[in-house]
């Protein structure tokens, strides 16, 4: 089964209500290493992207999610708002107009993300960054869709995958954003961005089952 722009609509909300449940811990985690400013800032654009869809839902996936984008590019601060912009306007831009969105447009579309996420904050694996969560999801996502999963296939393989590289930034060295001035003391840390990635992929796994 496919996710319909009804099904994004509400994964979308899904992933607002985990980022309202999970936003002390996530301040928790970026007081840490960061400014504490993370859980906040994605609570705030999260419940603006419920808002606007509580007015009206366009007619594509891709245009739900392009509302997402331009919603926290606006609202959101910090590095949160441009990186999950760009992450959501470039798997908007890439899925066009179709109306439904099966396991290969999921998996093409977490690509597209990915990309733009790396072009935008010049991370790579290992440096601590949402990019340790992503990478993994993406190519779970990809072997999944292979394998001829279907939305909720891929998208559970993909939140599996970004929890386990939620997980491996614990003992990382941060090399990018405000945790880097840390140095050495950004280690025994998870990284803000990859949790949030990782239960926001949770989140959109379990509307698509």
């Amino acid at each position: 089964m496919g996710c319909d722009v009804g099904r994004v609509a509400e994964a979308l909300r899904a992933g607002a209500a985990t980022v309202a449940e999970h936003k002390a811990e996530l301040i928790d985690l970026d007081r840490a290493i960061g400014d504490a400013d993370h859980g906040e800032n994605l609570d705030r654009g999260f419940a603006a992207i419920v808002s606007t869809l509580d007015s009206g839902v366009p007619e594509t996936p891709g245009a739900v999610l392009k509302i997402a984008a331009t919603t926290l590019i606006s609202k959101v601060g910090g590095a949160a708002g441009p990186l999950y912009g760009t992450a959501f306007l470039r798997a908007a831009t890439k899925l066009g107009d179709v109306s439904e969105l099966d396991g290969a447009a999921i998996a093409t579309g977490l690509r597209a993300a990915l990309e733009g996420v790396v072009t935008r904050g010049k991370a790579e694996v290992g440096d601590a960054t949402m990019v340790d969560a992503l990478s993994p999801a993406v190519e779970a996502a990809e072997r999944a869709q292979a394998d001829g999963g279907d939305s909720a296939a891929v998208l559970s393989a993909a939140a599996d995958a970004a929890k386990e590289g939620a997980d491996s930034t614990v003992p990382l060295v941060a090399r990018k954003g405000r945790a880097s001035y840390l140095g050495e003391r950004s280690v025994g840390h998870a990284d803000p961005g990859a949790t949030s990635t990782a239960l926001l992929l949770r989140a959109l796994a379990e509307v698509a089952r």
